[in-house]
């Protein structure tokens, strides 16, 4: 089988390495992951972040969609490695899509897929860290979104996996959470950083727990890993291909 696309995977951007490293690891897995379909070169999946880069995302895009549309591959697949449907995602993200699509013109199209929050079967990676360890309760801790809506998914995500919902800097906040299930009783919680990639705001996050337990010595913490570079993650950013 022939492949008609190329893949260009887009996170938010960081000064921290971390993130780049995990996102180029998820782009190599997702390359294993089709290398089946074709002998395909090995450039087909690319990587670009809205911030923090050196040129703005139009033109990563468009660079991108040269080099792959020079190799006959005329549309340019992009994935966007968001949890929350939030101004990035609803605004910015397309913004840059519609100029790099006015760049590219005809010769190379750009098909902007959903977001990866959007997929339901997230899910069952949270639940098998949850899986691991026996607590009271589990608070689901996303970043959070002052766009009206956008942090609805996590509650509802929150409430599928029998845990309760937190935001690092937009809503209800970890430790009034924690006070919350403390003063209800809970002397065992779990804490699932709702993220991509370890970066510098889960070592906040570390931190924080680690201010916690100084404030709550009665009461034990357990935390959870960012999602990671995985081939689990890997397969479902394939299912929002949708070939």
């Amino acid at each position: 089988m022939k492949l008609q696309s190329s893949y260009f995977l887009v996170a938010h951007g960081s000064r921290d390495p971390r993130p780049q490293v995990a996102l180029d690891k998820l782009a190599q897995l997702l390359c294993e992951r089709q290398a089946g379909l074709t002998s395909a070169p090995p450039s087909v999946v690319g990587t670009g972040t809205l911030e923090l880069a050196p040129t703005p995302l139009r033109e990563q895009l468009v660079q991108f969609g040269r080099r792959t549309g020079s190799l006959g591959l005329r549309r340019v697949v992009l994935i966007p490695l968001f949890l929350l449907p939030g101004v990035h995602v609803m605004e910015d993200i397309p913004a840059e899509v519609a100029l790099a699509q006015s760049a590219l013109g005809s010769q190379v199209t750009v098909d902007l897929r959903p977001h990866l929050g959007y997929n339901p079967r997230l899910g069952f990676l949270l639940a098998k860290q949850m899986q691991q360890r026996a607590v009271e309760a589990w608070i689901l801790l996303s970043h959070g979104s002052s766009r009206a809506g956008a942090n609805e998914p996590v509650g509802e995500l929150a409430a599928q996996l029998g845990a309760v919902p937190a935001f690092w800097s937009a809503g209800l906040g970890l430790s009034e959470r924690v006070r919350e299930l403390v003063a209800a009783g809970c002397r065992r919680v779990g804490i699932i950083p709702y993220f991509l990639f370890a970066g510098g705001i889960t070592d906040a996050i570390g931190e924080s727990v680690e201010g916690l337990r100084v404030q709550f010595p009665e009461v034990s913490f357990y935390l959870a890993e960012p999602l990671g570079a995985t081939a689990e993650l890997a397969d479902l950013v394939w299912e929002l291909v949708g070939e």
